[in-house]
């Protein structure tokens, strides 16, 4: 439903998200209720824009899926070197650099013998998922971070702690993502590191 990057992304958003939160509170001798407000802001802060998130997930679904669908048609219904054109343009650069333009005619032949389309776009079960998954991921990326609030007592630990399980879930999503990209692991995931904590410079600078 989705791939790596999009859910190490999402992941990421969801913890730079909720650091803008409980990094507020450093520096304050913050009370267990102010904490618990701020706890509480994040929570549902980061539900809200999983909600955003798996919403535009939806859109962009659908506008995938009516552009392959376009595309077919417009196979179908060109000449022969327009619908080439149109099949290498749809294929990834790599793999349309090696097709010979018997294989590409090849292509379009068996194209042009497929049924004739729906012009219906619906989204499809795969897609709902993708787009609840997307949700699960941006609020769920917050619960680690908030334990440690909600096991230790003393605020500054607590927040010493919480940092502390934000920069390792960052480093482990750059740690992925450079496995997924075949570039060094441990540098993709300090570069992340260091993004995110930027990011997160730049949101609360901005009042976020």
């Amino acid at each position: 439903m989705l791939d790596p990057v999009e859910r190490t992304c999402e992941i990421i958003f969801g913890v730079i998200v909720v650091l803008t939160f409980t990094l507020s509170l450093s520096g304050a001798d913050s009370g267990r209720s102010e904490t618990g407000a701020v706890l509480r802001a994040a929570l549902t802060c980061n539900l809200a824009w999983g909600i955003v998130d798996g919403a535009l997930y939806l859109m962009s679904r659908f506008v995938e899926h009516a552009r392959a669908h376009s595309t077919l048609l417009a196979v179908r219904r060109a000449p022969p070197d327009t619908a080439q054109a149109l099949i290498l343009d749809a294929l990834p650069a790599p793999v349309a650099q090696v097709l010979t333009r018997a294989e590409v005619d090849g292509v379009w032949q068996r194209l042009a013998r497929l049924p004739e389309p729906s012009h219906r776009i619906v989204l499809t079960r795969t897609d709902l998922i993708g787009a609840v998954a997307v949700c699960l991921l941006v609020f769920c990326s917050t619960l680690p971070i908030v334990v440690p609030f909600l096991l230790i007592h003393d605020a500054s630990t607590a927040l010493r702690a919480s940092n502390g399980v934000a920069l390792a879930m960052l480093f482990v999503a750059g740690w992925r993502l450079g496995q997924h990209a075949g570039r060094p692991p441990w540098r993709v995931a300090v570069v992340t590191v260091l993004i995110g904590v930027v990011l997160v410079a730049v949101a609360m600078a901005l009042g976020g």
